[in-house]
């Protein structure tokens, strides 16, 4: 059977916040785009935005563990982990900018702008949600009203957010990148679902496409510029099958644990997620409310033992506070197919100070001290695995010309707070020096100096 062959002036690989951005800035600016997908657009389907759902379109339907036992929910369909977030915006971290050179402050407003991001209307934040954050700041906290990509006038029907808008969301209030895809294809890039990329293809030094399997089928595809964006886990492995052997060395993974209590009153379950929260730049952590859907909690709780588990039945009453963990490089995404994220360095320490603020906190809201545990970890940001200053360049390029990387797996460091609107400012960014790029010839520089300024952490 022949393989199918395809041509582009760019193609993107991965269809989530960065290679949808992406598509849609260069489609806009009138190159031919071939945006290549390896899930479905479930967008529509019965079973999108429930548990079901969530089996179906996720890698290992959703029992993807690392080597340490932390739990990864890696969506694969149109739209990327965009359609399985909690909508939660943050500006990029400053260190960003100062240690790297990379300024994308005026995207990130852009798009913030254009896609009205703002926190929830007081009344929708959540009675028990809006009860925590008070108790953190009667503790001396300064916890404020999380920025989010919702908008409730956007609903297709009453706006209906609860812990599930995890699964998928269904009354339309929260944007996801899948839109931007739609933006992209109506500006005349081609999108190509269930598209799976296995590795780059290169000619005489340079990248001039991709091989991979749609539908049982090998392709190829050529294009003078590819942009890798399958994500933290999926830019590395193409990287890995395309010979760059530091790929995937040391990953960064914003490792998460929800702490648990019950009260009296209705907890946070039926209300929209991290709707507050707090980030402790001195101490590398973030908090926020949120807890684990009704039929995922026991799913999780069986983990920390019966006891945990057998308080399903009050799932009502749950109140729930996230640390997300700005942790450090460690452990990787390996050929094998394995994946390790150890904690090193202070992140033990760190984790557990921030697990007893998070104790006092749901103690003063209201939650019954015998009942506090707290969850086993799970990665939330699977990131750092291509990073600024070790495999690609303050502007994303890699060392062989035409390859350009967009997506979490370039993050230098964890990011410990919410991802997409830093990626949807690096593909912005991204755009602009493509569309504006006259010649390719600045990129073919020796591979010595190349990897002399890529340690430095300079542009090339």
């Amino acid at each position: 059977m022949e393989r199918m062959t395809f041509d582009a002036d760019v193609i993107v690989a991965g269809s989530g916040p960065g290679g949808a951005t992406l598509a849609r800035e260069l489609a806009r600016a009138g190159r031919r785009v071939l945006l290549l997908e390896r899930g479905a657009d479930q967008r529509g389907r019965f079973y999108y935005g429930t548990y079901l759902g969530a089996l179906l379109y996720t890698d290992r339907a959703s029992l993807l563990f690392t080597k340490e036992g932390l739990n990864i929910v890696r969506p694969l369909l149109v739209g990327g982990a965009t359609s399985m977030f909690c909508g939660c915006a943050a500006p990029p971290p400053p260190w960003l900018k100062i240690r790297y050179g990379v300024d994308i402050d005026a995207e990130t407003a852009e798009a913030a702008a254009e896609l009205e991001v703002a926190p929830l209307p007081e009344p929708l934040r959540g009675t028990a949600s809006t009860r925590i954050a008070q108790a953190a700041l009667d503790l001396g906290y300064p916890w404020e009203p999380q920025a989010k990509f919702m908008r409730p006038a956007r609903a297709r029907r009453a706006f209906d957010c609860g812990a599930r808008c995890m699964l998928g969301c269904r009354c339309g209030a929260k944007w996801s990148a899948a839109e931007y895809v739609d933006d992209a294809a109506a500006a005349g890039a081609t999108l190509l679902t269930r598209a799976r990329v296995d590795r780059v293809v290169r000619e005489d030094g340079r990248c001039v496409g991709v091989e991979g399997r749609r539908g049982g089928r090998a392709f190829v595809a050529r294009a003078e510029t590819v942009v890798l964006a399958a994500g933290g886990i999926g830019t590395p492995r193409i990287l890995q099958a395309s010979g760059f052997d530091e790929a995937g060395v040391g990953m960064t993974m914003d490792t998460t644990v929800m702490v648990y209590g019950f009260g009296k009153d209705p907890g946070i379950g039926r209300e929209p997620p991290m709707t507050w929260s707090w980030e402790n730049e001195a101490e590398g952590y973030m908090l926020s409310t949120l807890a684990d859907p009704w039929l995922m909690y026991p799913l999780i709780a069986v983990r920390k033992g019966l006891g945990p588990a057998l308080r399903w039945a009050q799932w009502r009453r749950l109140l729930g506070v996230m640390i997300k963990l700005k942790d450090n490089v460690s452990g990787g995404v390996f050929p094998s197919g394995a994946i390790s994220k150890p904690m090193v360095g202070d992140d033990a320490e760190r984790m557990r100070r921030a697990e007893e603020v998070c104790r006092a906190i749901l103690v003063k809201a209201g939650a019954d001290p015998s009942t506090l545990y707290v969850t086993p970890q799970r990665g939330t940001h699977p990131s750092g695995t291509v990073r600024i200053g070790t495999m690609v360049d303050a502007n994303l390029r890699t060392e062989v010309p035409g390859l350009y990387v967009c997506d979490a797996s370039v993050f230098p460091e964890a990011l410990g707070r919410p991802t997409v609107l830093t990626i949807i400012g690096l593909a912005k960014r991204l755009a602009k020096h493509l569309i504006t790029r006259t010649t390719e010839g600045m990129n073919a520089i020796p591979h010595a100096v190349a990897s002399a300024r890529l340690s430095q952490g300079g542009p090339l």
